[in-house]
């Protein structure tokens, strides 16, 4: 596959029977042949950010932990936290350690910028991710041969605006597919 499904959104097809990615939507940040790296955008964690802010010795205020959603961000180091973040109107001292996705999304696993975030300091638009999906090289290119995933132009709505559960079906109607014709094959059903 070419470099160019990177950055964007991997959605899984009914055919993707796998747990840790049935009917879910990532972020596609990376893909080359030294492997892939992404981040599901659409399984709340079962955790909290007043949790993780208090394992991480933070004490944000009830507001900031309302708008900062947690997410499983994959099965790949759950322990690892990222914060998939909008740009705009960030410090440059933030973006520094950040690797910037597109004009509306970048993705940092800074200290500096949870505690930013803690202190209502950090970007608006913003989740954290507990983990990471990782490929292989030529791992992602062959699920892709199988048809589990469905490739989709990235679009930051989707992510920060669009509420989770429905998000696998607006990333696919963005593409122009409609969900429901989707079938357990890989294909679409008549």
């Amino acid at each position: 596959m070419a470099d160019s499904l990177a950055p964007g959104f991997l959605v899984a097809s009914p055919a993707l029977r796998d747990p840790n990615f049935l009917r879910t939507v990532i972020v596609l940040v990376e893909h080359g042949p030294e492997g892939s790296l992404g981040f599901i955008v659409n399984r709340p964690a079962p955790v909290s950010f007043d949790q993780v802010a208090e394992l991480l010795g933070l004490d944000p205020s009830p507001e900031i932990s309302e708008l900062t959603p947690v997410f499983t961000g994959g099965p790949v180091a759950p322990q690892s936290g990222w914060i998939l973040f909008d740009p705009e109107d960030v410090d440059d001292s933030i973006l520094a350690d950040a690797v910037e996705v597109s004009d509306r999304l970048a993705v940092s696993a800074s200290r500096n910028l949870l505690d930013a975030i803690a202190t209502d300091d950090g970007p608006r638009r913003r989740l954290l991710a507990l983990g990471y999906a990782g490929w292989a090289p030529g791992q992602l290119d062959g699920e892709f041969a199988r048809g589990v995933w469905v490739p989709v132009d990235l679009d930051d709505e989707i992510v920060f605006d669009t509420p989770p559960s429905e998000r696998w079906a607006a990333a696919l109607t963005s593409a122009g597919i409609d969900p429901a014709r989707m079938s357990g094959t890989g294909g679409f059903s008549a």
